[in-house]
């Protein structure tokens, strides 16, 4: 037996947050008891002074492999999942070839349990090659394991094609995963539009052309009662659309990234592209609404959308360098520095949007720690000072927004089925 000992314990799904003992069966892997004292002979971890929670599940991150091992691989990844505090993460499809066939769902699960880092859940593609044409063949993406279906990277702006995934996904109780973006309205676009971009002579990317497609996506799971995710929301108006939607009992979860949280377009007056991402950074005003959807619970889930790329691609021209940062790493300090330190969140309502509320989103069984559940654990400590140095991460890239930044808080032990 393994006992967890002296921590704060904070587990939203049992309305948990206080100091306790955790004792874990090292051989199935599962809780075995909450509160109640350790053996003379159990292998004892003392987590004094530190924030004892379910293992955090990140529902958003690119992998990668197959097809762009430059940026990242399943085993990198996973490991700096791990490094951050995650032990569970739902990888994204866009990768080359796609996850629109059986065969890769099953190629990128084999690669997980290979890597033995982190569990790795797939979503696989809405439309086949993520072209947005022609629906993938989602019953048989589901029945080998796929969670959810996204064309994450990319929208769906065919709006019969998004009618029928919500159908077909009701039928197997899925999620669908929507990437809210007009394109016509964002092409050539390299950042935020607004005065910044106005001043920088940069093409930008309104927030318009976002909150159409949440819209959009939300009148079509209404008329086909499926369930809506929004990722990355990024703008006010999205925010309050998503917030009218739960009033009127739509099936909508959303979730935002911590560079949403804390960063602004302002950035971008480096011109450095680790700074560019889509969505792009907005203004304080839509930040300001991000935080408070947060707050209001509009938005379910906190999610990093860990977008790797080699340092050669990143590190051209800003027009020319790809959208997308790494969050893994990251993720959980910037949240704590910037929301947590300041008291615009408590640690309950934290760990809930990185645990048992992506869990259920995604329907998979973890983010609690029940007796009888996995025992997924990380532990925290919530006053580790450190800054975020480019030699130190685990990821296979290095675009990064905080590099040079100081944090506060860090994983420093992460539990896989009882396994440190």
């Amino acid at each position: 037996m393994l006992s967890i000992i002296n921590g704060r314990v904070v587990d939203p799904s049992q309305g948990i947050d206080g100091v306790y003992n955790i004792r874990v069966d090292i051989d199935s892997g599962k809780v075995v008891s909450i509160g109640t004292k350790p053996d003379a002979d159990d292998e004892t971890y003392d987590a004094s002074g530190k924030i004892v929670t379910p293992g955090l599940i990140d529902m958003h991150v690119h992998l990668r492999e197959p097809g762009r091992e430059e940026d990242e691989t399943i085993e990198t990844g996973t490991r700096a999942a791990i490094s951050g505090g995650f032990t569970s993460i739902a990888c994204c499809p866009n990768t080359s070839p796609p996850i629109d066939s059986q065969a890769i769902v099953e190629f990128i699960q084999q690669q997980a349990i290979r890597s033995r880092n982190c569990n790795v859940y797939v979503i696989c593609c809405i439309s086949k090659n993520r072209e947005g044409k022609e629906l993938a063949e989602l019953g048989q993406l589901f029945k080998a394991g796929a969670v959810a279906c996204s064309d994450d990277g990319s929208p769906v702006e065919d709006a019969e094609l998004t009618r029928r995934a919500f159908e077909y996904c009701l039928m197997f109780d899925k999620p669908l995963l929507s990437h809210p973006e007009v394109t016509s309205l964002t092409k050539g676009g390299v950042m935020h539009e607004g005065m910044v971009s106005l001043l920088l002579g940069l093409r930008g990317m309104p927030a318009a052309a976002e909150d159409v497609m949440v819209a959009q996506d939300i009148t079509l799971a209404e008329s086909t009662g499926g369930k809506l995710h929004v990722m990355h929301v990024s703008t006010e108006g999205a925010v309050s659309e998503i917030r009218r939607a739960k009033l009127r009992g739509i099936k909508v979860t959303a979730e935002v990234t911590p560079h949403h949280l804390t960063l602004t377009d302002d950035y971008l007056r480096s011109f450095n592209p680790n700074f560019k991402m889509s969505p792009p950074l907005r203004s304080r005003n839509h930040v300001e609404a991000c935080i408070e959807g947060l707050r209001d619970n509009t938005i379910d889930v906190i999610a990093s959308d860990h977008a790797p790329h080699a340092t050669e691609k990143k590190m051209r021209e800003l027009d020319q360098a790809p959208f997308g940062v790494i969050g893994l790493e990251t993720a959980l300090s910037v949240v704590i520095t910037n929301l947590i330190k300041p008291e615009i969140l408590t640690w309950t309502s934290l760990i809930e949007k990185l645990t048992i509320n992506p869990a259920k989103i995604l329907n998979i069984p973890k983010g609690s720690l029940r007796v009888g559940e996995d025992a997924d654990i990380t532990i925290i400590d919530p006053e580790f000072q450190w800054r975020v140095k480019v030699e130190d991460f685990k990821s296979k890239s290095k675009n990064s927004p905080f590099i040079g930044m100081t944090l506060t808080g860090k994983p420093i032990a992460v539990f896989i089925k009882g396994k440190k």
